[in-house]
């Protein structure tokens, strides 16, 4: 099969690809509080479902980057997808919360091949320069995922009970298969032989973690991130257990909230090339922390409204958008020979330190929406600090 070239519906498949793993997480949040009645557990045991997922995203990414640079991204992305398979259908089969939960973190295997090669082939086909305003309209046409995910979850969950999310996940994953087979094209043309040996390996991921630059970005990133993935992994025991929504409802209102990863998507896109990546990037940070602190000053406050929570986590996820593909394509930038691995080391570290976020706060869910809160806050105030201890000084806005 001939290299791809750059194209619409390349860009599209890529990016089902990348959704693929927060389709993952959003889909079947309406049915959490249902699988602790089906499944004769507890909120806390539930929730792991999302960590561990969180978790097996995180550990397969680091072998999947070195290996797209050595052996292609294409074959990769096929076993990437095979893997998933396999964990979605322990999913829908599930009987215990134990079984469902070895087999998210198989699933998780399997999808965070997504990223990994996405953001990789966009480094290798697009370019340094194109990177951040593509990766940024992938994000915004990502976005649909959680937009409609929870909405159409819940229905899924009333109609049909709380394994059908896992077989549409399943049934999303097949045709995905047969799409890379007949259309991605080997992008990867400085594949390294060595790429894969343990010395080699170490030695690219010091190179990258040394990089101070590298890591701004990658904190920058995470902590963003992070106060989303707190949203996501407490929402629905919060707005459904403490506030009486249904699950499609929830939905929805879940859909409003992340509208706004949409909207700052879609304007990083529009605007990187005026105003540049570090410009746009710095005022995001700055935006989900004032967003962040005045959800917690809410909430300790009292106020304990709809509206405080999904108002301050709008803004919030209008930042993460604005943060999100200026970060990726920074970092990735000076790394044309390995954009496999770095790309890889970033998806380890965001999704590691979303996955400690969301255990905290599932393991503080009886206070309420205090310990999302208070997750949100910290995580958000953490991202504009990044920025100012690690990029001000070299890329001033």
């Amino acid at each position: 099969m001939n290299p791809p070239r750059p194209s619409v519906g390349l860009a599209v498949l890529l990016t089902t690809l990348v959704a693929l793993g927060p389709l993952s997480t959003d889909l079947y949040l309406p049915a959490l509080p249902t699988l602790v009645r089906a499944l004769a557990s507890d909120a806390a045991r539930v929730q792991l479902t999302l960590s561990v997922f969180l978790a097996g995203f995180a550990c397969g990414q680091i072998f999947y980057g070195p290996l797209s640079d050595r052996y292609g991204r294409r074959p990769i992305m096929l076993g990437g997808l095979i893997v998933y398979c396999a964990g979605s259908i322990g999913c829908v089969f599930a009987q215990s919360i134990e079984v469902l939960i070895a087999a998210r973190f198989v699933q998780a295997l399997g999808a965070c091949a997504g990223p990994v090669i996405g953001r990789a082939v966009v480094r290798d086909i697009w370019g340094a320069s194109e990177s951040a305003r593509i990766i940024a309209y992938m994000g915004g046409a990502m976005a649909i995922a959680p937009l409609l995910g929870p909405t159409l979850g819940g229905f899924l969950t009333v109609l049909f009970g709380w394994q059908s999310n896992f077989a549409f996940l399943l049934l999303v994953a097949v045709v995905q298969l047969v799409a890379v087979l007949r259309l991605l094209g080997e992008s990867n043309a400085h594949r390294d032989p060595r790429a894969i040996q343990p010395r080699q390996m170490f030695a690219n991921f010091a190179q990258l973690l040394t990089d101070r630059r590298y890591l701004g970005y990658l904190l920058t990133f995470s902590f963003s991130y992070s106060a989303l993935f707190a949203f996501i992994s407490a929402s629905s025991f919060v707005l459904i257990d403490r506030h009486g929504l249904t699950p499609q409802i929830f939905g929805m209102c879940f859909g409003l909230v992340v509208a706004g990863y949409l909207l700052g998507s879609l304007a990083c896109g529009r605007l990187v090339r005026r105003f540049g990546s570090d410009y746009l990037l710095a005022r995001g940070a700055w935006l989900g922390a004032i967003a962040g602190l005045s959800m917690a000053a809410l909430e300790f406050s009292g106020v304990h409204s709809l509206a405080a929570i999904l108002g301050p986590m709008f803004f919030c996820t209008v930042a993460t958008g604005l943060v999100m593909p200026n970060a990726i394509a920074r970092a990735l930038a000076p790394y044309p020979a390995m954009a496999g691995s770095a790309s890889a080391l970033m998806g380890v570290i965001q999704m590691s330190t979303a996955a400690l976020v969301g255990i905290a706060v599932g393991h503080s869910l009886t206070g309420g929406g205090q310990a999302l809160a208070a997750a949100v806050a910290i995580c958000t105030a953490l991202a504009p600090l990044s920025y100012l201890l690690l990029l001000r000084k070299r890329h001033a806005p």
